[in-house]
């Protein structure tokens, strides 16, 4: 199961209260193969579920997620965090080997 953190949560309602075209979406969770460690997350919103996606539903947030992503995404929780240089979602995944020196993309 995929969870968001309520400061997450809260920070996906801010965006859809600025863009009402957003209403009524869920967030599509991905793992996408590239960057220097091997893969990278991938977080959007979505209007379309596809027929073999896996919903789930955290904090009134809904997920959208492929098969083939499920299975490194067991666990995962969504963060929001605010840093000095930059704020943004975080990827909470105990399924993460290794992580690149940036920490933008991640090993399985």
């Amino acid at each position: 199961m995929i969870t968001i953190t309520e400061r997450a949560a809260s920070e996906v309602q801010k965006i859809v209260q600025s863009d009402p075209t957003l209403e009524g979406q869920g967030l599509r969770v991905a793992v996408k193969g590239g960057g220097c460690a091997g893969f990278s997350h991938d977080l959007y919103f979505e209007d379309k579920i596809g027929e073999m996606d896996e919903v789930f539903e955290s904090h009134g947030i809904k997920f959208y997620v492929d098969p083939l992503s499920v299975q490194y995404l067991e666990q995962t929780e969504i963060d929001y965090v605010e840093e000095a240089h930059a704020a943004g979602f975080k990827f909470n995944n105990p399924n993460v080997k290794g992580t690149c020196g940036c920490g933008s993309s991640v090993s399985f």
